[in-house]
């Protein structure tokens, strides 16, 4: 009983944690610079929504929104079915070499990012990417690959080879067994690691901020950045909160709509091992 109580009161003030600052940052976001230096712990009087509009269109927010939306959304596209092919190929079809291979693939994940953006600016630049949202594209698609295909593996190793002879014997060949039976299985492992893809995405700084240089292609973390900046030069303090809380809300929704198969799948997966 009483380790209950002090494990409840333990995750009570781990989410208060987690809760309060948020909350603190959304009622800032209401206030003028001078409420925010008067009275920090006050809720706003009145209320200045047009702290978000500021920083919606006048600091590019908007701008950067979109850009974050289409690169992301274009990086899940060619990721998600490359990785599983591949993370397919590792688990049901083993040929020589494919363990080294894998291996290196695991090495990606290990691999110091900043040891890469010299080698990978010189790259961009002789393709002709730099600056461009296909580049980035594909270098986010390179960025996650290891971390998707090592999470797929272990999916697809899970499920039952019975399934996969079954699919044989009724006609299937190799193609149509990955794509009408063993994928739609590992739908759930597809979903999780295309929620933490895009998480990580939507908030990649260090190589946007190398790639990107020009102001109508900043994602969304470079757009913060410099409406940090800019407010702070201005002291219009309850844009730049209001710019933070536009940054977390997808984060924060895509989490919460999809937090019940994440907690199913990283159960499953705690089970399963």
């Amino acid at each position: 009983m009483m380790r209950r109580l002090l494990a409840n009161m333990a995750m009570t003030a781990f989410a208060l944690t987690v809760i309060l600052p948020l909350v603190w940052v959304l009622i800032t976001s209401l206030k003028s610079s001078a409420q925010i230096f008067a009275s920090p712990w006050t809720l706003p009087d009145p209320p200045i929504w047009s702290n978000y509009a500021h920083a919606w269109q006048e600091a590019g927010i908007a701008r950067c929104f979109g850009n974050s939306l289409l690169v992301t959304l274009a990086t899940l596209a060619i990721l998600l079915p490359v990785g599983a092919m591949a993370a397919y190929v590792f688990a049901r079809y083993p040929f020589r070499g494919s363990r080294i291979l894998f291996a290196l693939f695991l090495g990606g994940m290990m691999f110091p990012l900043f040891l890469t953006i010299v080698p990978l600016f010189f790259l961009l630049g002789a393709l002709g990417l730099l600056d461009s949202l296909e580049g980035l594209t594909l270098v986010y698609v390179a960025y996650s690959l290891p971390f998707t295909v090592f999470v797929l593996t272990g999916f697809f190793l899970t499920q039952p080879q019975e399934l996969l002879e079954a699919a044989m014997i009724d006609g299937c060949g190799n193609a149509q067994a990955f794509r009408r039976v063993m994928l739609p299985l590992a739908r759930p492992g597809l979903v999780v690691v295309g929620i933490f893809n895009a998480i990580g995405l939507w908030n990649e700084y260090p190589l946007a901020l190398v790639i990107m240089s020009s102001d109508e292609r900043r994602t969304l973390p470079l757009g913060v950045a410099n409406l940090m900046m800019v407010e702070h030069y201005q002291s219009d303090w309850g844009a730049l909160f209001a710019g933070l809380v536009i940054v977390m809300v997808p984060v924060l929704v895509v989490y919460w709509a999809f937090r019940d198969r994440i907690h199913e799948t990283m159960i499953a997966g705690a089970l399963k091992g």
